[in-house]
């Protein structure tokens, strides 16, 4: 299979809420979360996966990203 890599945002929690989620803007829906930051990236590879992976079975089109991908948001200090 095609190596796909896709853009993901990194976004703290709420004030008050503990960790980080994450967003795929290039798959609609595909979302993720972490109690770190580490957790939540890692956690956003697993969610792509299979969110690509349902859209493979119901015969969708896989979007491709128009520029270099990248990782928006960056580590907490």
């Amino acid at each position: 299979m095609k190596q796909l890599t896709f853009t993901i945002e990194v976004h703290e929690a709420e004030e008050g809420e503990v960790g980080f989620w994450v967003s795929v803007p290039a798959l609609p829906g595909c979302f993720s979360q972490g109690a770190t930051y580490e957790a939540a990236v890692e956690n956003a590879r697993e969610a792509v996966q299979c969110h690509v992976e349902a859209m493979v079975e119901r015969g969708e089109a896989i979007p491709e990203e128009s520029s270099e991908p990248s990782m928006i948001g960056g580590q907490a200090e």
